[in-house]
């Protein structure tokens, strides 16, 4: 369910959008770069867009999907969330048009299943995520090192009171929440915290939905818990963000300058979306992403998703014109 805050943003965005076009009407460019959700024709296009994937995407994929749709509103753009790693078992599957991730395919999944299947993609950044990590309001801890961290989310931890991660930390019973095992999040997480993706306790709430995420931890008493930076500013009132850093004195809480900047370390990282080339001679398809890397920052700052840099954004305009034939 899309929140308040939300709305109001996109429909703060629409409009700003909709002056940018009735401001350009009157040129022709003749450009498709410059065109937005419009095809290099002008035409009124339709057709159905289907995105599954990444949640940490979700926002930005449903925002773009609704921005999109006031300039070509008969295109229908369905998002789903069933997580990085499900979201490319549909794409590769050929159920999708678009998967949405907050890590690159693995080779085990493009080799065996997108390649015996004949499908070809591009990586596509669309935007700028951190994890982050949060308590229940009640527990107030300012900072987790890397090593504290690894010692709740280790495999076969047996940490079950904050007290008993490193030297310092408060005596406090803690209730684990966090992504499942198909979440992008999850994997980056583990790899850089544990060393190993996919390296984790299985003792904890798990979840594919981070707004189920939010309710767990801001609702029991020594919740603690990871997800992406976009869900901790859309219920800030709700949570404690924790810094996080090799050591104390490098500990850092999470924001967009040190997000987009990458001095959010270890816990930054890219967000993409992967487009197919069969999916990207549809014209409503390529003006989809078309307008997704033009309009980047504006769908970035609906959805509470940190935006690309412009050099970024330069590298994501390349690779859909790579992917859609444009010379």
């Amino acid at each position: 369910m899309r929140n308040t805050r939300f709305m109001l943003a996109l429909a703060a965005v629409a409009a700003s959008l909709a002056l940018g076009v009735a401001a350009c009407g009157g040129d022709d460019g003749g450009s498709s770069s410059n065109s937005g959700g419009s095809s290099s024709s002008g035409e009124e296009l339709a057709g159905t867009i289907r995105i599954d994937g990444s949640s940490t995407v979700f926002p930005f994929a449903e925002a773009a999907g609704e921005l999109f749709n006031e300039e070509q509103p008969g295109v229908k753009v369905t998002v789903g969330q069933s997580g990085t790693g499900g979201g490319f078992e549909k794409f590769c599957a050929g159920e999708t048009d678009i998967s949405d991730a907050s890590r690159p395919i693995k080779d085990d999944e493009e080799a065996p299943v997108c390649e015996k299947a004949g499908v070809k993609y591009e990586e596509v950044q669309i935007a700028n995520d951190g994890i982050a990590v949060v308590t229940n309001k009640n527990l107030a801890v300012d900072c987790l090192t890397v090593d504290q961290l690894k010692a709740i989310w280790e495999p076969k931890s047996k940490v079950a009171n904050l007290k008993n991660a490193g030297d310092g930390l408060p005596d406090a019973p803690l209730k684990l929440f966090g992504p499942g095992t198909d979440s992008g999040t999850f994997d980056f997480f583990t790899g850089q915290i544990n060393g190993e993706e996919g390296a984790s306790r299985e003792d904890y709430e798990a979840s594919e939905d981070d707004n189920q995420l939010v309710t767990g931890v801001s609702g029991t008493e020594g919740g603690l818990g990871y997800f992406g930076f976009s869900y901790y500013e859309q219920n800030a009132d709700k949570l404690n963000l924790v810094g996080v850093g090799k050591d104390a004195a490098s500990c850092k809480k999470p924001d967009a300058a040190s997000i987009q900047d990458g001095s959010y370390t270890p816990l930054a990282r890219p967000l993409f979306m992967y487009p197919s080339d069969k999916a990207l001679q549809r014209p409503e398809v390529k003006a989809f992403m078309e307008f997704v890397v033009n309009h980047y920052a504006a769908i970035a700052k609906a959805s509470k998703i940190v935006p690309m840099t412009d050099s970024q954004a330069a590298e994501s305009k390349t690779e859909v014109d790579k992917l859609a034939g444009v010379s």
